[in-house]
């Protein structure tokens, strides 16, 4: 049975050692890589990326002279939308990892990482697709929470109607939605219309972001001493 074809690796980062030392990083962790090139910044990864034999992966900076990571991940999108990046920086900002992300980067690591991290980090985004810490997905979580409660500012309580403020404050309660319809007094169809409007005004996607927003806006009080 033939072993399977190495995984093809390409490095853009415009510091030349530490490329170097990237690669030997790579080289302990594993043998299964091959490195097809090495870039200074997006020009240069144009110029050396070949469309007849592209990388599995490119391990790309965020900070770069002529080309960014930014630029240069929207480029790969249109013209090698399937190569996947893996960001190695020492940007540890909220909002460059979340941008990075939503540019549809597959992992975000530090410079500083640990040798058994990249390796598992590499291992992740050739086999699964994606690599996310704790770290990252902690900083994404928040960033599409604060979207979120952004959003649901721009529809007040009293801006909602009572039958609106009724079947929210029942949802906080342990009643299933056909129970909420008793005892509202109206069909469960109804209700499930209920609840998917308020779903799409608040921006939230299931029963806890309801109580969670009716918890915000005082339209149900908590007792945490109970």
């Amino acid at each position: 049975m033939p072993s399977p074809a190495p995984t093809k690796l390409g490095l853009v980062d415009d510091h030349k050692l530490f490329r170097k030392g990237l690669i030997s990083l790579i080289e302990m962790v594993n043998k299964d890589y091959t490195i097809l090139f090495e870039a200074d910044n997006g020009l240069d990864l144009q110029a050396k990326i070949d469309k007849n034999n592209p990388p599995d992966i490119i391990l790309m900076d965020v900070n770069m002279p002529g080309m960014d990571g930014f630029a240069s991940v929207q480029w790969l999108r249109t013209h090698f939308a399937d190569v996947k990046v893996l960001v190695v920086s020492m940007i540890e900002q909220e909002e460059t990892i979340v941008r990075m992300l939503k540019l549809g980067v597959k992992g975000y690591l530090c410079k500083d990482v640990e040798p058994k991290d990249l390796g598992d980090a590499l291992l992740a985004v050739a086999n699964k697709g994606f690599y996310y810490t704790d770290f990252i997905t902690g900083k994404l979580v928040h960033s599409l929470q604060n979207d979120d409660a952004a959003k649901a500012k721009n529809l007040q309580p009293d801006t909602m109607n009572d039958r609106e403020k009724e079947f929210i404050q029942l949802a906080c309660s342990e009643m299933t939605y056909n129970e909420i319809a008793a005892k509202m007094f109206l069909s469960p169809k109804t209700i499930d219309g209920y609840r998917n409007a308020l779903f799409e005004k608040l921006s939230v996607k299931s029963r806890v972001g309801l109580v969670m927003y009716a918890i915000r806006n005082g339209i149900v009080n908590v007792d945490w001493n109970r």
